[in-house]
């Protein structure tokens, strides 16, 4: 039997994600990270990936969709009207990407300012999820998106359930990149008079916004929409003033 493929650390390439080839990180390889606990984290932070395929004459498209990580798999769902869906359905090639973005590095020179982000990338071909696991998947869908709104709303009708497409793609092969701690200013710029540090950036919910005919209704769920997990990142919120940062220890 031929030995199993391995990483540097001697764990299979099955559960890492590390392929010959095609999902080594070989730009600054340091910020990778091979372990399945790693993507994980990733997968579990991120509600919009960006799926993409080659079009039939070359032409590469690469779009936003909501997804979900269900074990093994990730989960992504469209119309069966969509173009992307019916190639991806075919089993098409495709990359899927989420990135994180976690923060800005002012370093003292703008060359080595750049920013802290957890990004993952998948490669594989998509298969359908079976009509009988369809509303299941649905629910795993919904539930990574919009926690517990899934038990307060109508269940997807047959109707529904027929002009919407899952797909299931297999975390097979995968690559994750990690890029933090501070700045990395050459020696020569350390007289510059600028002030160099990280600024933290961290994702909010804001107030919910009734719609005109939600009168009378429950209020919006405290947990609504606010997804999986995040990690607590103190710092600036986009758009807003910004707070002092801190160095990252």
């Amino acid at each position: 039997m031929e030995p199993a493929l391995t990483g540097g650390d001697e764990t299979p390439l099955a559960e890492t994600g590390l392929s010959r080839t095609r999902t080594r990180v070989r730009r600054v390889p340091e910020k990778a990270r091979p372990d399945r606990p790693a993507l994980d984290a990733v997968l579990a932070a991120g509600r919009v990936a960006h799926v993409g395929i080659v079009g039939e004459q070359g032409q590469p498209f690469v779009l936003p969709v909501g997804y979900a990580p269900a074990g093994d798999d990730v989960l992504l769902h469209g119309s069966t009207a969509s173009r992307l869906f019916r190639v991806l359905a075919d089993g098409a090639p495709a990359c899927l990407t989420v990135t994180l973005y976690d923060g800005l590095v002012l370093a003292r020179s703008a060359f080595e300012s750049s920013m802290h982000y957890r990004s993952a990338m998948v490669l594989g071909s998509c298969a359908p999820v079976p009509d009988a696991d369809k509303a299941h998947a649905l629910r795993r869908l919904s539930e990574h998106l919009m926690p517990g709104r899934w038990d307060d709303v109508r269940p997807p009708s047959r109707k529904e359930l027929a002009a919407t497409l899952v797909l299931r793609l297999p975390l097979a092969e995968w690559s994750v990149k990690v890029s933090d701690g501070p700045p990395a200013d050459d020696a020569a710029d350390l007289d510059v008079a600028a002030w160099a540090g990280v600024v933290p950036i961290r994702e909010v919910l804001g107030d919910p916004v009734p719609a005109p005919t939600c009168a009378g209704n429950p209020p919006c769920r405290p947990t609504c929409g606010r997804g999986a997990p995040r990690d607590e990142r103190v710092g600036v919120v986009v758009g807003r003033q910004p707070a002092r940062a801190r160095r990252p220890a």
